[in-house]
């Protein structure tokens, strides 16, 4: 069986690469990436690394040679990307891969206002109407990301949100690349989609109140709507493409498409998932 991951340099991808080496024998394993001379190490462990660049639908024929199991990450093109993955996965099905496994997000459906749904329904539908069998990994919102809110809520004494009073399910990066790496090397995951989550639920005023433990002071949860939420951002110098990602999450955390926590992490990888307050600890050396 060999197996490739795309976006082998990237967070997830070289954390998922990391875990399957430990697994499998090395020349086995395929890592795709624009920047090869990033996954050197890797290289000298024995995994064989091609170059790859989404948007150059030629390379990618060639860099999926030989491979019968793929895992396709999706790429942080956000509104151009579809026409990326669909560009993947015709190239991948023309050099004989007959199982993807892609990263997608919770509730990929109309009503869900996070601006990334529709790129990832349209490459959910790519997969359904090729001629490979797949699998889908519905990963919730990085615990990562709630690092840096935290910190500035330390510092300030508020935590600014346009979440209201609901709840995302966060997941740390490491928990995602062991739930990749278990579809990667295990079988019977075809035509199967997880919904891959943190223990539980957590609102904003949790990760206010959190700040606040670590920090030995109270932290004000200011209740933004969306204009003004997209001002804050701004005024503190997020680019609007950022600015519209950050609010639309907001939105869709608010309106429940984010808050089912499930026991996949746990059920495919064997550990119980981190929660998302031992993340944040862990970053801010608390």
């Amino acid at each position: 069986m060999t197996i490739a991951i795309t976006g082998a340099s990237g967070s997830l991808g070289r954390a998922t690469a990391e875990l399957v080496l430990k697994t499998v024998d090395p020349r086995g394993v395929v890592l795709t990436t624009r920047r090869p001379e990033n996954l050197a190490d890797l290289a000298g462990a024995g995994a064989e690394v091609r170059h790859a660049d989404f948007s150059d639908p030629a390379s990618l024929t060639e860099a999926f040679s030989g491979v019968e199991r793929l895992l396709l990450i999706s790429t942080d093109a956000v509104g151009a990307r579809v026409d990326q993955h669909r560009a993947a996965i015709a190239a991948a099905t023309a050099a004989g891969v007959g199982h993807i496994v892609y990263t997608s997000v919770p509730e990929p459906v109309p009503g869900n206002p996070a601006i990334v749904v529709p790129d990832h329904a349209a490459t959910e539908a790519a997969l359904r109407a090729s001629s490979a069998t797949w699998t889908f990994l519905r990963n919730n919102l990085y615990s990562e990301l709630q690092i840096a809110g935290v910190q500035a809520a330390l510092a300030s004494g508020t935590l600014p949100s346009n979440t209201g009073t609901g709840g995302a399910a966060y997941v740390s990066r490491e928990d995602c690349a062991a739930v990749a790496a278990a579809m990667l090397t295990q079988d019977g995951h075809a035509g199967r989609i997880y919904d891959v989550t943190g223990p539980v639920a957590v609102r904003s005023a949790d990760l206010a109140a959190l700040a606040g433990a670590l920090g030995g002071r109270d932290v004000e949860l200011v209740d933004m709507d969306d204009a003004g939420f997209a001002a804050q951002l701004r005024g503190l110098g997020l680019p609007d493409g950022a600015v519209e990602l950050v609010v639309s999450f907001g939105a869709a955390t608010r309106d429940g498409f984010l808050s089912t926590a499930t026991n996949i992490v746990e059920e495919l990888t064997g550990h119980h998932p981190i929660p998302t307050a031992d993340v944040v600890r862990r970053a801010l050396g608390r």
